[in-house]
């Protein structure tokens, strides 16, 4: 059976007259690694610091590893690893030293030298920290995000910074974490990589959850209309359907040999979470018109 690690009902946060979290219920499984999408202001980071423990609410319920976050102590801190967007503030030593000072901090930790050599540190490990490039940097802040054994990991941009060879190799750790029983929360401006990890996605615009999936099957992408594009008497031909395979077929019959510039093209995620952040905005300036008629 399943078992969430994180619970929340109605969760809401205001700053001003501005409704940053408007009402949010979600439910994250053990083992899950789950991804918030939404643009800049969309409410994710905020309620992401508030299911961290950083953060009060203004209204709802929340329950993180069977507490509330907003209460938790020192015990339950010790369960949740945290990767922050910025760098980690570290003492100026060097990389081995600086993991092994933070693998104090836990009543449980992993050795610090296969977390530095699980993040591909080893050859900087005798290095101080601010020597490190910007990519290796980050590596070292997933180390320390991990070092303590946390059931609960939130990253928040975690390959911001790495090269494309780096970024897949990360992504390999975050499965191996994942495989282990390690709960993730992702936070992503990089749709591939909401892709290739997250077992579900939940897309936030304006506060509100627009929609919670699988990458696969978010907003009807799974059934989503194919469209088969081919060259024909000198011209571009387009036709959306969703039998592709068939309107393929009917083209061999057409053509001897290969059909002119074939493409079959379904909806990516990011054109998918394009389309639905569009959505919101246009609900939005309706909805703001309207109000705006009522009051005149």
């Amino acid at each position: 059976m399943s078992e969430s690690v994180i619970e929340v009902s109605d969760l809401r946060k205001k700053y001003g007259d501005v409704e940053a979290v408007a009402g949010i219920d979600l439910s994250i499984e053990r083992g899950e690694i789950f991804s918030f999408l939404g643009p800049n202001g969309a409410g994710k980071s905020t309620a992401v610091e508030i299911l961290e423990g950083f953060r009060h609410r203004d209204g709802g319920t929340a329950r993180v590893l069977g507490e509330d976050p907003g209460r938790a102590g020192r015990a339950w801190r010790s369960r949740v690893g945290v990767v922050w967007q910025k760098e980690t503030m570290v003492p100026k030593m060097p990389v081995r030293d600086v993991v092994r000072h933070f693998a104090g901090y836990y009543p449980l930790s992993h050795d610090p030298d296969e977390v530095i050599e699980r993040v591909g540190l080893t050859a900087k490990a005798k290095e101080l920290a601010e020597s490190l490039s910007g990519g290796q940097r980050r590596r070292l802040d997933v180390a320390l995000g991990i070092v303590g054994q946390p059931e609960l990991l939130f990253l928040d941009e975690p390959t911001t910074g790495f090269d494309p060879r780096a970024r897949r190799e990360f992504w390999g750790l975050i499965r191996d974490l994942a495989d282990g029983g390690t709960t993730i929360v992702l936070t992503t401006h990089y749709l591939e990589e909401a892709e290739e990890l997250a077992d579900r996605v939940c897309v936030i615009a304006r506060g509100r959850i627009r929609a919670v999936d699988t990458p696969a099957a978010l907003d009807g992408r799974a059934s989503a209309e194919a469209t088969v594009g081919w060259l024909e008497d000198g011209r571009r031909r387009e036709v959306r359907t969703a039998e592709p395979t068939r309107v393929v077929a009917e083209l061999t019959g057409r053509f001897v040999g290969e059909i002119p510039e074939l493409s079959v093209h379904r909806p990516t995620l990011e054109e998918i979470y394009l389309g639905m952040i569009n959505d919101s905005d246009r609900t939005a300036e309706v909805g703001d018109g309207g109000a705006q008629e009522a009051a005149a």
